[in-house]
């Protein structure tokens, strides 16, 4: 099957999926942010737009998995916001992505540029 069109959003959907709960942490590890911020800092990325109704439940399972932490402030412009940080279990399961994630691509680049 060749990819184009709906196929190649199809893939490129189904990549991100993959990837998308790791590119929320490494901005966390940077410093804390809020949902919104985080979905504006995706969206600056070609390949990564995100909506708030991805976001939200994304952060609300990885607060659950104890990979992140939440704290209230106020906000100058509206409604208190909900800042998220990274917590050490999540900067070790960063850390073990990251790892793991640089060997998966060694490997797929590898069958690429063969052409196998």
């Amino acid at each position: 099957m060749v990819a184009g069109g709906a196929e190649n959003s199809a893939l490129i959907a189904q990549m991100r999926r993959g990837a998308l709960e790791f590119c929320v942490m490494s901005l966390l590890e940077e410093r804390e942010r809020y949902g919104f911020e985080l979905v504006q800092n995706l969206s600056e990325v070609e390949g990564m737009v995100t909506s708030e109704g991805t976001i939200y439940p994304l952060l609300s399972r990885l607060r659950r998995d104890g990979a992140v932490a939440t704290t209230w402030r106020e906000s100058a412009n509206g409604p208190p916001r909900r800042y998220y940080q990274l917590t050490p279990a999540g900067r070790k399961a960063l850390a073990t992505f990251r790892s793991e994630w640089a060997r998966f691509r060694a490997a797929v680049d590898q069958f690429l540029a063969s052409g196998r």
